[in-house]
């Protein structure tokens, strides 16, 4: 039977929903960085057949070397990861391994400074930006961008420590605002396992000014959209588009939504511009999540790519909505199993599914004027739902209950996240006005628990 070798830290699709995946297409041996979730453990860990905890992990080239050796005792025939923060570490590790992996282009598709060099180079549609390596970097690009800029971590993931500026008084207290942002992410494992001293590595970028204008015939969604796929020996797969809510300043992700209700003209032009950004990266085998900016001109710009599916649910809502398993595809690729990849990006799917991200602020992004105790068990759902609709808690990403809700913090990203759920209803249309009832009215429905 195939052993696969699974590198753990936080991020990525939940376990419950994962480790199965895996373990149907053999042995899941599990190297665990940091400690697993107890939550939904009766579900995944029966999928397991061993796991090994190293709680105190080396980082770099060392980090690379535990992988390598731990792999080779299980004769592993595959390695991977679905968290952003040890794509790095294992596409090294697998290389050295000689299995399928990522490749060099990881690097670039790690760095966000790389990906946007490799991305200019190759004449895909981005922001101009700019590396800061320091306050007087920034007061640079401030003069010579046209705000509002986006300053984030080269090497981050979940919105956290992203901040706009919009003048160039901004810029001092923007620098202390990601310094500390980044301490804050560090405090809860999120930050790059191979890689260096990469909290120093930063840049800012022009935010495209995006619109829904001449692109949706309905109101109320995103500017924005995320093509999901795979990367097979070189050979770029998309398989479907995830449209999404718009974000809560500044620029927290609150809900996404499959299937994208886009014409299928502008889906088939989003997939080709994805198809530019992915293959420029020049990665080997790996999932990807391509954002892209959709424009008031009809245009397209690239956000970013990772090569690793969306996180949270993004994985899940491919598999309710259009039949795919991308997880499973994934591990089969990495096997070098035959996987049947669909001639073109599929659009059309039998049901409607959403991961919502519960934050303290409505969907239009006005923080919750009370702390009410978070008490999610409590919570008349299905009054918030249409008839038809379902609702279901990631347990992994739920914050404890009990406690007050702690005010919005804009610089947080999704540290802000009370609590994520699926959310399924029959079509589009009533999905989103679920998504919308959910984020816009679980404020007082938590006070009603309460009371």
């Amino acid at each position: 039977m195939n052993k696969i070798l699974y590198v753990y830290v936080k991020g990525g699709a939940p376990l419950e929903y994962a480790f199965p995946r895996i373990a149907a297409c053999g042995e899941l041996h599990v190297l665990a960085l940091a400690p697993l979730p107890t939550t939904a453990e009766e579900v995944w860990r029966p999928s397991c057949t061993s796991i090994e905890l190293v709680p105190d992990a080396p980082r770099g080239d060392e980090l690379v070397e535990l992988i390598v050796e731990h792999a080779k005792a299980l004769g592993a025939d595959a390695v991977l990861t679905l968290s952003e923060f040890a794509v790095l570490a294992v596409a090294h590790a697998a290389s050295r391994l000689g299995l399928a992996g990522a490749g060099e282009g990881i690097l670039r598709a790690r760095d966000k400074r790389l990906m946007r060099e490799a991305w200019a180079a190759a004449g895909v549609p981005i922001p101009a930006f700019r590396r800061v390596d320091s306050l007087a970097d920034l007061d640079a690009a401030l003069a010579g961008l046209t705000p509002p800029l986006l300053l984030k971590p080269a090497w981050g993931a979940g919105s956290v420590a992203q901040i706009v500026l919009d003048a160039p008084e901004d810029a001092a207290p923007a620098w202390e605002e990601i310094e500390r942002g980044l301490r804050a992410g560090s405090r809860v494992g999120m930050n790059e396992l191979y890689a260096a001293d990469t909290d120093r590595d930063r840049l800012v970028e022009e935010i495209a000014q995006g619109s829904t204008a001449g692109w949706y015939e309905e109101p109320g969604y995103g500017d924005y959209v995320s093509v999901e796929g795979i990367v097979a020996d070189g050979v770029y797969h998309p398989l479907a588009i995830t449209a999404k809510l718009p974000t809560v300043p500044s620029f927290v992700e609150v809900a996404s939504t499959s299937p994208a209700v886009l014409p299928v003209p502008v889906q088939r032009r989003i997939e080709e511009v994805s198809r530019q950004a992915v293959d420029a990266l020049g990665l080997e085998n790996c999932g990807t999540h391509t954002e892209l900016k959709l424009m008031a001109d009809g245009g397209l710009v690239v956000i970013e790519t990772a090569a690793r599916f969306g996180g949270l649910l993004t994985t899940r809502q491919v598999h309710e909505v259009f039949g795919l398993d991308p997880i499973g595809m994934l591990v089969r690729q990495l096997l070098g199993e035959r996987v049947d990849y669909p001639a073109a990006m599929l659009t059309d799917g039998v049901r409607a599914a959403a991961s919502v991200a519960v934050v303290p602020a409505d969907a239009a992004g006005t923080p919750w004027r009370s702390s009410p105790v978070w008490n999610p068990r409590a919570v008349d759902w299905q009054g918030l739902l249409s008839p038809g609709s379902t609702i279901e808690a990631v347990p992994a990403f739920t914050l404890p209950e009990g406690e007050p809700v702690p005010a919005f913090d804009p610089s947080a990203g999704s540290r802000n996240w009370l609590g994520v759920y699926l959310l399924t209803a029959v079509d589009a249309a009533t999905l989103h006005r679920d998504c919308n009832a959910v984020l816009n009215g679980l404020e007082a429905a938590l006070h009603r628990a309460s009371s």
